[in-house]
C-alpha cells in the first residue's frame, strides 16, 4: 500500500510555498508523524509529516522546487526498506548533450549557438529538454570568476525574504509615505524599571522591557488619533476600534511581525508575556499564519542592533509604524535652563499622507512622548 505526501493547508491566503529540506531520502524507513520534509512559505517555515509508517519510496518534489497547497511531495510504501537506490549520476547534465537530442531541442540549441552539453538536463535517462534549453536561455547572464581575492557566494533566496522584499517595494509604491520625527527622554520609564523589575519578575514570570510601555502609549494614541489606526480599501477608510499590535522581532529566516491582539486590555505583564512567547516561537521557526496577520499598527525596535535613527516602512495595509531607536545620553537643556546628561531616544513614525495628514502624525508621535516621559499618563490613561 502508497500513502501518498501532499502539501497542507498553509493558512489563510497562502497558495504555495517552496521546498526548503528533505530530512530523509528515498529508500529511508519513516514513521509515523516524524518530520520528513520543511516548507517554506511567504511568512513561516511549515514540518510536514509522515501520514504513515513505511519507507520513502519517491520524493515527487525536490528542494528548491515551488508547490502548491495539495501536490504531491512523495509517497511512503509499506514494509521494510529495501536497498539503497543507486546515487543519481551527478555527470548527468554533460552526458546528457552526447545522447540523441530531439529534433526541437537540436534546432533550438543550434540556433542559439549554444553548447549542449553546458546545459542541465532533466529529461527522462538524463535527456535534454526543450524546457532544459529555453530556462538555460532565460537564466541570467553570469559574470566570469574575479581574479583577485574576492570570492562570491550565490545563495537563492527565501520565500520569506522574497515575501519581504516584494511587500515593502509595494509599500513604498502604493502609499505616500512619510516619515515625522521626535525624541524622548527615558529617564522616568528607565527609573521605574529600576525600581519594580525584581518584584515585577517575581510576580509574573517575565522581565518588564521597553516594548510594553511603547505598546500601551501607542494604544493610548491610537484612541486619540484614529486615522494612525486605519486602512484604505478601495474608496473607503477603514477605522479600525481594536487595537492589534504588531511587534516586529527577528528570526533565523528574517524580520517577522506577530502581532498582540487586543493590546488595550492587556497588562503590561501580558504584554511582555505575548512578546517574549512569540520571540522564542520565531528563533524556533514555529510561528503560526494566524500569529502574523491583521495587524492595525506595527512597533519595530532598531534600537536593540545600534540603530540611531531609521525611516521604517509601512506594514500594509496599516498606515503607520513607529520605529524605536538606541537609548544614548546626550547633554539636554532643561526647564531651568542647567545642562544634563540624560538617556534619550529618537522616535521615527512613518505614515500614510493618504490617510494620515501632518498634524495628526505629529500629535501621535507627541502624545506618545508624554506617555513615555511621564508613565503614569499610561496607568491612569491620561
Amino acid at each position: 500500500m502508497t500513502t501518498e505526501i501532499k502539501v497542507p493547508t498553509l493558512g489563510e491566503s497562502i497558495t504555495e510555498a517552496t521546498v526548503a529540506k528533505w530530512s530523509r531520502s528515498v529508500g529511508d524507513a519513516v514513521t509515523l508523524d516524524e518530520p520528513l520534509v520543511e516548507l517554506e512559505t511567504d511568512k513561516v517555515t511549515v514540518e510536514v509529516n509522515a501520514p504513515a509508517s513505511g519507507i520513502l519510496s519517491a520524493i515527487a518534489a525536490h528542494e528548491g522546487a515551488d508547490v502548491k497547497v495539495g501536490a504531491l511531495l512523495g509517497s511512503i510504501t509499506e514494509g521494510d526498506a529495501p536497498a539503497k537506490p543507486a546515487p543519481q549520476n551527478k555527470a548527468a547534465p554533460k552526458a546528457a548533450a552526447e545522447k540523441t537530442l530531439a529534433p526541437a531541442v537540436r534546432k533550438l540549441v543550434a540556433e542559439h549557438g549554444l553548447e549542449a552539453s553546458a546545459i542541465s538536463a532533466s529529461g527522462k535517462d538524463g535527456r535534454l529538454t526543450k524546457g532544459d534549453v529555453l530556462a538555460h536561455i532565460e537564466k541570467p547572464v553570469q559574470h566570469p570568476p574575479r581574479t583577485d581575492s574576492r570570492r562570491e557566494e550565490r545563495v537563492r533566496m527565501t520565500r520569506l525574504r522574497k515575501m519581504v522584499a516584494s511587500r515593502l517595494k509595494e509599500a513604498q509604491n502604493t502609499a505616500a509615505m512619510l516619515t515625522t520625527f521626535n525624541e524622548v527622554d527615558m529617564t522616568a520609564l528607565m527609573a521605574l524599571r529600576a525600581v519594580h523589575k525584581d518584584a515585577f519578575e517575581k510576580k509574573h514570570g517575565v522581565k518588564i522591557g521597553f516594548m510594553s510601555p511603547f505598546v500601551k502609549a501607542c494604544v493610548t494614541a491610537l484612541r486619540e488619533f484614529p486615522g494612525v489606526n486605519a486602512e484604505i480599501d478601495g474608496d473607503d477608510i477603514v477605522y479600525k476600534n481594536y487595537y492589534d499590535i504588531g511587534v516586529a522581532v527577528g528570526s533565523p529566516q528574517g524580520l517577522v511581525v506577530p502581532v498582540v491582539r487586543d493590546a488595550d486590555t492587556l497588562s503590561f505583564a501580558g504584554i511582555e508575556s505575548a512578546i517574549r512567547a512569540y520571540g522564542v516561537k520565531a528563533r524556533d521557526g514555529k510561528l503560526s499564519m494566524d500569529e502574523m496577520q491583521g495587524g492595525t499598527f506595527t512597533i519595530t525596535n532598531g534600537g536593540i542592533f545600534g540603530s540611531m535613527l531609521s525611516t521604517p516602512i509601512i506594514n500594509r495595509p496599516q498606515s503607520a509604524i513607529l520605529g524605536m531607536h538606541n537609548i544614548v545620553k546626550r547633554a539636554m537643556v532643561m526647564p531651568d535652563d542647567s545642562i544634563r546628561a540624560r538617556p534619550m531616544m529618537y522616535l521615527a513614525l512613518s505614515y500614510d499622507h493618504r490617510i494620515v495628514d501632518g498634524r495628526e502624525a505629529v500629535s501621535f508621535l507627541v502624545r506618545v512622548k508624554q506617555c513615555i516621559e511621564d508613565p503614569q499618563r499610561i496607568m491612569l490613561d491620561m
